[in-house]
């Protein structure tokens, strides 16, 4: 099996806050967040053309397009095509964008067109991986999933068109991009993906990988991008679990959490980051970031050291299976 292709560095920065997720981000603020993550030696930059209809990767392309193009390790995502609107099509969580409305698009066509849109809109040479974006049933209904996934990866696919296009050296790598383990599986064992973009499912809050998903990454060689690892903020101690307001059950496993790191003067938004990036088939963790301060934030926790004692405790509580990796 050839070597697959790997993010640069292990912490990256997700791009939904440069798409005005949950709130509006300035031009300035954007550009200066990718500008602080670079001098932090981050080399990982996610976005995609939901994020904020097109607006995540424009701000993407101005910020990069002055950097070493072989320097950095650079994905988006293929799934929704953008076509010209009057005004820009607001679609929940973003509260701003670019005037595109999003279309369903899980062909190979559509998607080798959209890999070429979004080439034009940051304006720089090459995307190393793509990700196919929202194949999965928390999207769609289970019809409308089984729909579209049959499309996505049948004759004339996305998942054969990103084949094709890691043959012709187009991309380095693709996979899917998702908030659910089951597309991940499916495409494991119906294509050859080379890399997933799993938001919100290996965190301290859930582990479900590990039951499936992590062993078959494995075997294959396939490797895993952790976006989400801290709930949509909720483990840094945010509203919001999964792009929604979190339930009683959820706040209650984040105190019994909270509890734990307060006994060892542990940061329990550091615990969240550093977690996740010890597991062997993980490749990066991408945080998103709308601010400076937010990024340097993020950085600095992922070196904050831990105590082993805290992770122990995790387990003997239950709050982690003993399957799971820790870090060192």
């Amino acid at each position: 099996m050839s070597q697959r292709y790997q993010p640069i560095t292990r912490l990256g920065l997700g791009g939904t806050g440069l798409g005005d997720m949950y709130h509006r981000t300035s031009e300035e603020a954007g550009k200066a967040t990718v500008d602080v993550a670079w001098d932090a030696g981050i080399r990982y930059f996610d976005t995609a053309p939901h994020y904020g209809a097109g607006l995540s990767e424009h701000r993407f392309g101005q910020a990069l397009r002055n950097r070493p193009r072989n320097e950095y390790t650079l994905s988006s995502k293929v799934g929704r095509l953008l076509v010209p609107a009057e005004t820009p099509e607001i679609a929940d969580p973003f509260v701003g964008g670019l005037p595109f409305r999003r279309i369903t698009d899980y062909s190979a066509d559509g998607a080798r067109r959209s890999v070429e849109d979004s080439l034009q809109r940051m304006a720089l040479s090459h995307i190393d991986i793509v990700y196919v974006h929202d194949l999965s049933p928390d999207r769609f209904s289970q019809a409308e999933y089984e729909h579209y996934y049959a499309i996505a990866a049948g004759k004339g696919g996305a998942f054969e068109g990103l084949v094709k296009l890691r043959e012709e050296g187009v991309i380095k790598g693709w996979g899917l991009g998702v908030n659910t383990v089951d597309p991940c599986l499916r495409a494991l064992r119906d294509s050859d993906p080379d890399i997933f973009l799993l938001a919100g499912r290996y965190t301290l809050m859930e582990t479900t990988p590990l039951q499936e998903l992590f062993p078959l990454c494995a075997e294959r060689g396939a490797h895993v991008v952790l976006g989400g690892p801290l709930n949509s903020g909720f483990l840094a101690g945010g509203p919001n679990y999964d792009y929604a307001p979190a339930g009683e059950d959820k706040i209650a496993q984040r105190e019994r959490l909270r509890q734990v790191a307060a006994r060892h003067g542990v940061d329990l938004a550091a615990a969240a980051l550093q977690f996740g990036a010890a597991h062997p088939v993980v490749a990066a963790t991408i945080p998103g970031a709308s601010s400076p301060d937010h990024l340097k934030r993020n950085a600095a926790l992922m070196e904050v050291k831990i105590p082993a004692a805290f992770w122990e405790e995790l387990r003997a509580e239950k709050l982690l299976p003993q399957e799971a990796p820790l870090p060192a």
